[in-house]
C-alpha cells in the first residue's frame, strides 16, 4: 500500500471511530461512555483506538472539530462576494440558524448541557471548537466594516455576538428545550430579517468615512 493509500485508509478509520463515538456519546452520555465500548462498536482492540485518540477527552474534541469543520455557516463572513452588508448579514444569519437548529447540533448542545457541570472540559471543548471560532469569523467581518466606516466602532467580537444572538432570539431556546420540535423556514427567515434590521439600526454608521 502506497503512502497516500495508507493515509486515506487511516483517515477513513479515524472518521469511522468519530462516527461511532458520536452515537455512543449521545446514547450513553459522556460519563457512561468508555473507550472500551467505543472500541467494541468500531470493531478492534482498545489499544488500536488509543493509537488514534489517546483519551476520551481527545476523542470528544475530535468529534467537535469534525462537527464544526469549515464553519460553512460563516463562509459569507470570509468572502462577502461583493454584496452589501445587509445582504451578507442576512446570508450569515440564515446559514447560522439552519446550522444551530439542526438535529445534529441540537443533540450535541443537549449532551454538553447535561454533562458540563460534572465535566467542565466538555463545555470548553464545545465552545472552543464551535461557537468561539464561528464568532471569530463574523468578528472579522465586523472589523472590516468598522474600518470602512459602515459600522460604528465597537468591540468586533461583542458586535458579532450581538448579531448572532438577535438571530436566535425567541426560537433557539424553544428548539433546544424541545418545546417546539420544528421551526419553519418562514419563522427563521423572519427572525433573520428582524435581526438585520435591529442590528443595523443600532450599529450602522450615519455616514461612511472618506
Amino acid at each position: 500500500m502506497g503512502l497516500q493509500a495508507a493515509k486515506t485508509s487511516r483517515d477513513a478509520r479515524r472518521q469511522a471511530i468519530i462516527d461511532v463515538a458520536r452515537e455512543v456519546f449521545l446514547h450513553e452520555g459522556y460519563a457512561a461512555t468508555s473507550m472500551s465500548t467505543i472500541a467494541a462498536r468500531v470493531g478492534g482492540s482498545k489499544g488500536t483506538l488509543y493509537n488514534y485518540f489517546p483519551s476520551k477527552e481527545c476523542l470528544f474534541s475530535a468529534l467537535m472539530e469534525a462537527e464544526n469543520e469549515g464553519h460553512p455557516w460563516a463562509s459569507a463572513a470570509i468572502d462577502p462576494g461583493g454584496r452589501d452588508l445587509p445582504a451578507v448579514l442576512a446570508d450569515i444569519g440564515a446559514r447560522f440558524l439552519d446550522f444551530i437548529m439542526s438535529d445534529r447540533v441540537q443533540e450535541l448542545h443537549r449532551l454538553v448541557i447535561a454533562e458540563c457541570e460534572r465535566f467542565p472540559e466538555l463545555g470548553r471543548t464545545f465552545y472552543d471548537n464551535g461557537p468561539r471560532q464561528g464568532v471569530a469569523l463574523v468578528a472579522g467581518l465586523m472589523e472590516r466594516e468598522m474600518a470602512a466606516g459602515r459600522l460604528i466602532r465597537k468591540d468586533p467580537e461583542m458586535t458579532a455576538m450581538v448579531f448572532l444572538e438577535l438571530c436566535k432570539s425567541g426560537i433557539h431556546q424553544k428548539r433546544l428545550w424541545n418545546i417546539e420540535t420544528h421551526i419553519s423556514p418562514e419563522r427563521k427567515a423572519a427572525n433573520v430579517e428582524e435581526a438585520v434590521r435591529v442590528f443595523l439600526a443600532a450599529y450602522a454608521a450615519e455616514r461612511p468615512t472618506s
